[in-house]
């Protein structure tokens, strides 16, 4: 069985995933000479960072989400199929979906990572991931639902469980929901939950390393480590997480933490595809390119954005799993293809480096710009302009200012709902945007 598509005489372009990269891609080619297929379980652009900011209230699910078809009305060479990928044949150039085969003159891998966490099942069974709208929301819940509990909790120390949170991961996703649960803590908790000492709440932040924010300057790491110190948050370092058995964490040096939610931030891991040969995968599961985001010793086969592994001058050790990275690709293959149609040479790859950044609550953030760098309020507003000129749709952006005005003016939220779905945390077949 074949998924229905159009015939025609228009070279086909298939695409995997519609993150930055494959969805940018899509969008570039869209008024090209090519049919475009794009391919993603869900029907929705999701906008990543800002998923801790669903997780924590702040924000709505909907605004951080936008319909794929929307954005491709009236662009006839493009056609969106919603679906998982089971393997490719890359030597019969067909894609193979549960709706059926798709054949393809060029593929694009774009289908991101997802949560690693080492082969230690009671991390995956036990902690909470966040790397998509369904588990932000399941993560909501969790938390809203334990402090509900709390507030009915005599026992101290059950009581301790439920009210103390651990984040695992000193990255930027860590950082921001360290930031944002100390925010909670010392202005949204004691008005919701005046029964509970909010004194008693405990939040740690667990980073393997020496720094945070590895991957940006030192001063940034130091002044996240700072602002989140001021904020109430335990922050330790250089120490692993070993095990979580739903009540306590185990830690390398024999130490363990009360508390019954663990947010796992600690690191990522490339998504599979069958039928890549095995030669092409590498570190962190991610597949090998060349310089025109070719995978090597596959033809016709492409891939751009996180799942990618590519070494240029400046970056020996491949690109940081960034935005940026995959909407820049995205745009060098964009013209590649273009070029390709009227017999030009195609170009190579250079990432430009724009910066870093990462937010740790209101008028604190940290920001490593190529020739400069700066932290606390003005640091926090270029955070804030460049995350909502990042978002899709006019609408969106709309909904998140006003959200963000709302809670800088009144210090509250107000979308703490607990939100039942059917879904479990570790299979989100379907988001459900609410």
């Amino acid at each position: 069985m074949t998924i229905n598509l159009p015939k025609t005489d228009q070279k086909r372009i298939v695409i995997v995933g519609a993150g930055f990269g494959g969805l940018n891609l899509a969008y570039k080619l869209a008024k090209s000479n090519y049919q475009i297929v794009l391919i993603d379980k869900n029907n929705f652009h999701q906008f990543q960072p800002l998923f801790y900011q669903v997780a924590m209230a702040g924000l709505e699910p909907s605004s951080i989400a936008f319909p794929l078809r929307k954005l491709f009305h009236h662009k006839k060479n493009v056609f969106i199929r919603i679906t998982k990928v089971e393997k490719v044949d890359t030597k019969a150039q067909v894609l193979y979906t549960p709706l059926g085969d798709v054949e393809y003159d060029h593929l694009v891998i774009a289908f991101g990572v997802d949560t690693n966490f080492f082969g230690n099942k009671n991390l995956e069974e036990k902690t909470i991931p966040m790397k998509s709208v369904a588990e932000a929301l399941y993560l909501r819940n969790v938390i809203l639902t334990d402090y509900e509990k709390a507030v009915t909790t005599t026992d101290y120390s059950e009581r301790q469980g439920l009210i103390d949170i651990v984040v695992v991961g000193g990255g930027p996703t860590g950082v921001e929901v360290a930031g944002a649960l100390a925010e909670m803590k010392k202005y949204i908790l004691p008005k919701d939950y005046q029964e509970l000492d909010c004194d008693e709440i405990d939040i740690y932040l667990i980073q393997s390393g020496d720094q945070l924010l590895k991957g940006m300057s030192k001063e940034s790491a130091e002044g996240a480590k700072h602002f989140l110190e001021g904020l109430g948050v335990k922050v330790i370092l250089n120490k692993r997480v070993e095990d979580f058995d739903g009540s306590h964490v185990m830690i390398n040096d024999g130490t363990k933490i009360q508390a019954n939610k663990v947010i796992w931030a600690a690191g990522i891991r490339g998504n599979s595809i069958l039928g890549l040969p095995e030669d092409t995968i590498t570190y962190g599961n991610r597949i090998k390119v060349n310089r025109f985001n070719e995978v090597e010793g596959v033809d016709n086969v492409y891939a751009i954005g996180d799942i990618a592994y590519m070494e240029e001058e400046a970056f020996p050790e491949g690109h940081p799993q960034v935005a940026q990275v995959a909407i820049q690709q995205s745009k060098t293959l964009a013209n590649n293809f273009k070029a390709a149609i009227k017999g030009k040479e195609k170009k190579k790859f250079f990432y430009k480096d724009k910066g870093s950044m990462a937010t740790i609550g209101r008028n604190r953030a940290v920001v490593d710009l190529p020739n400069y760098k700066f932290k606390g309020f003005f640091a926090w507003v270029v955070w804030l302009i460049v995350h909502l000129f990042s978002l899709i749709g006019v609408k969106n952006k709309l909904f998140v200012f006003i959200n963000w005005v709302w809670n800088y003016f009144t210090y509250d939220q107000s979308l703490r709902l607990i939100i039942r779905t059917n879904s479990s945390k570790t299979e989100p077949e379907q988001e459900e945007i609410t």
